[in-house]
Formats: C-alpha cells, structure tokens, sequence
C-alpha cells in the first residue's frame, strides 16, 4: 500500500469521529489527535479498532499511550502494515 493512500485512509477513519469539521481547516499531520482535532479520548478506542480493522494489525495498548499525533498514527500504522 502506498503511503498516501494509507495516509488518507487513517484520516477517513479519524474524520468519522470529528464533530466539528472546521478542526480540517489547515489540518497538518503534526495536529495531536485529541486537543487540535477535538476527539474525545473515549473514541480513540474506535479509532484503534476501527483502525486494526481496516489494516488487519494490532496496535498493543502501550503503544497506543505513546500516539499524540496524526503523523505518530500514520507511522505505528505504516510499520505494521509493511512488516
């Protein structure tokens, strides 16, 4: 899979839990997950899934702790994915 179609596949997923699509508006892979895209905390376990889903991976817990940016998700995804 190419990288920026793995790329707009994680940002599809993320947008599905975004309630106010202005968060986009000059939207960088360096925009932390929780504060700049306003997603509750509570939903990054559907992100995870969803996610785990999509790519057919694993994402261990402790590794998702450590995920504050989108660019950090893209990364962890893309190092599963290409494994």
């Amino acid at each position: 899979m190419k990288q920026k179609e793995l790329e707009d596949k994680i940002i599809e997923i993320l947008k599905k839990y975004t309630f106010n699509d202005e968060v986009w508006n000059g939207f960088s892979t360096d925009m932390k997950i929780i504060s700049d895209l306003k997603i509750n905390s509570a939903r990054i376990i559907d992100i995870v899934l969803d996610i785990e889903e999509e790519f057919d991976i694993e994402i261990p817990d402790k590794e998702i702790e450590k995920i504050i940016t989108v660019r950090e998700l893209i990364e962890a995804i893309s190092s599963k994915v290409s494994n």
